[in-house]
């Protein structure tokens, strides 16, 4: 099944390996709105975070696009160490092209739920990747990230969530709809996506992440970006 940008996935199987990586970038772009200015909000954040002797993590870095902006918004501090994990293989190498330029930059083949943390971190980013951690590995993890934070660290986590009822929900399903519409997609490349995520892709709620937010330790979390059915959390620890 084609879902844009020659992406050929089969039913309730969506992966970011093969040569999604290839065109990911472009396909990304259409599919989450404000998918740039989501990166540009992280960097103007992470800002009250980062200095230069930081560590700083970004989970599921994909083609590295995100990582490469927050290398260049901090050029000032090249004492910085930015680590970025994915545990696709074609992934991690296309991120390495991208970044070459900068050697504070370590890309690492890595899980998540597995990943040591080595290095105790002032900024721990998650960019529309725990939607895809299984459902009942993804508390652990948000508790991983909370403990391998420094005090007054920040976690941002930015997530396709689903609405607090059904109304809401098929308002918001059907306004993304035509987002995606008019961003180019088919009726049955869209319909093709949403089947291929089946069983990958599992949102919560908004109240849904705040309770893992809540339950790995943080108290202090607020939103900071929202349209629809996406939304980015900044929690301090």
């Amino acid at each position: 099944m084609k879902v844009g940008q020659d992406i050929d996935v089969a039913p309730a199987s969506w992966t970011f390996a093969g040569n999604v990586a290839d065109t990911f970038v472009e396909h990304i772009r259409r599919s989450v709105p404000h998918y740039d200015a989501g990166h540009d909000l992280i960097c103007q954040l992470s800002d009250f975070f980062c200095h230069d002797d930081s560590v700083c993590y970004e989970i599921g870095v994909s083609t590295g696009q995100l990582l490469r902006k927050l290398a260049e918004h901090h050029a000032s501090k090249p004492g910085i160490t930015w680590i970025g994990i994915d545990p696709v293989e074609s992934m991690i190498a296309r991120a390495r092209q991208h970044c070459v330029e900068f050697p504070n930059i370590e890309l690492v083949p890595g899980d998540a739920r597995l990943y040591g943390f080595e290095k105790p971190a002032d900024l721990i980013v998650s960019y529309y990747c725990a939607q895809f951690i299984p459902p009942k590995h993804r508390q652990q993890v948000f508790d991983r990230i909370y403990a391998h934070l420094n005090w007054g660290g920040a976690f941002m986590l930015f997530e396709k969530v689903r609405a607090p009822d059904a109304r809401f929900q098929d308002m918001i399903v059907s306004l993304y709809n035509d987002y995606k519409q008019r961003e180019g997609f088919s009726a049955d490349e869209i319909l093709n996506k949403t089947s291929s995520l089946k069983s990958v892709l599992e949102p919560f709620s908004t109240e849904g992440n705040l309770g893992l937010l809540r339950r790995a330790g943080f108290v202090d979390v607020t939103t900071v970006m929202k349209y629809l059915c996406f939304e980015g959390f900044l929690a301090i620890k």
